[in-house]
């Protein structure tokens, strides 16, 4: 494993980054600017929550979709 992330993950923790207005428009945006799902998407996503390699890239994302992670387990 190399010690960057491939441009189809930065570009994923790019977009979280992003403010949405709504649940429609980030999906757009997914499809449009990544080519992917939304449920492949989110796949990724969730992986790279739990990838040393995101945290080192961009912390404060990784940080706070943890914690908004970790908030809808425990709520389960």
């Amino acid at each position: 494993m190399s010690d960057a992330l491939s441009p189809r993950e930065q570009g994923v923790l790019a977009l979280e980054r992003r403010g949405w207005a709504s649940a429609g428009a980030k999906e757009r945006a997914v499809r449009e600017e990544l080519g992917l799902a939304p449920v492949r998407y989110y796949q990724l996503l969730n992986a790279l929550l739990d990838d040393p390699r995101a945290l080192a890239h961009d912390p404060v994302t990784v940080n706070r979709l943890r914690r908004v992670r970790d908030a809808r387990r425990a709520e389960r």
